[in-house]
């Protein structure tokens, strides 16, 4: 069975190269550009994990990882949290708002996938 990745990414190229990526690895993935269309695709489609990017138009990552996971349908799905401003502090406050995993940017291509398949098997510690 084809697992599906939501991924919450507004900028245009930082999404093509992770749709390739996890395309290449046999993934589906779904997208969405802003925070709050993450939120209502997650709900719609129910994905087996978030990329949930936290510089976002509308409603930013962290607020939109909250909503998904105050929501009793949808908090057992994985978020994992990318950023591109790694700045001190900003693990722990993904991690406060829900996050499961979290890589800043630039992140190595064979890391995301090797989270993104350690949340997607069962038996697997979630990094």
């Amino acid at each position: 069975m084809t697992r599906r990745i939501l991924v919450v990414e507004d900028t245009v190229d930082n999404r093509q190269i992770v749709r390739d990526l996890l395309t290449s690895a046999g993934f589906e993935v779904i997208e969405a550009v802003d925070g709050a269309a993450g939120v209502a695709l997650a709900g719609t489609s129910r994905p087996d994990l978030v990329i949930m990017d936290v510089q976002l138009p509308v409603m930013d990552g962290y607020e939109a990882t909250r909503r998904l996971k105050s929501d009793p349908a949808l908090r057992a799905i994985p978020v994992i949290a990318v950023t591109s401003y790694a700045l001190s502090g900003d693990e722990e406050r993904s991690r406060a708002a829900g996050c499961d995993g979290y890589l800043s940017k630039p992140f190595s291509p064979s890391h995301l996938l090797r989270m993104v398949r350690g949340f997607l098997e069962d038996d697997a510690p979630h990094a």
